[in-house]
């Protein structure tokens, strides 16, 4: 029985919502930060997925810093959602990254590691 990965699951779950959010941008117009935050925020989970099939040990953890910096970007158009009038509130969906920001960075540590040893 093959262990679940939770990094695919909850960066695919959080791909998920950003669509969500993203429509309701666009259904109120707001169709500049709703691409970027599209593109932004659905790439971590592309990025994540991509590095299970990795050539090498340092493609894996390139792909996981892609995905770490996609989520960085996100969390700007998350933020600028968030204080912007007449905009959607977005603190679920940061707290959510920041979870998965945390686990992104463990595992680009972790492999960092093993690399070194």
């Amino acid at each position: 029985m093959q262990k679940p990965n939770v990094i695919l699951e909850k960066t695919f779950q959080f791909s998920l919502r950003i669509v969500e959010l993203c429509n309701v941008l666009e259904e109120n117009r707001k169709y500049a930060i709703a691409n970027q935050l599209l593109r932004s925020g659905t790439s971590i989970g592309a990025n994540v997925r991509e590095a299970q099939n990795a050539e090498s040990q340092q493609d894996f953890i390139h792909k996981f810093k892609i995905a770490a910096k996609e989520a960085e970007e996100t969390m700007y158009w998350l933020d600028i959602c968030l204080y912007s009038r007449d905009y959607p509130d977005t603190q679920v969906e940061k707290q959510e990254l920041l979870n998965i920001m945390y686990i992104i960075n463990s595992i680009i540590g972790t492999m960092k590691r093993k690399l070194v040893n």
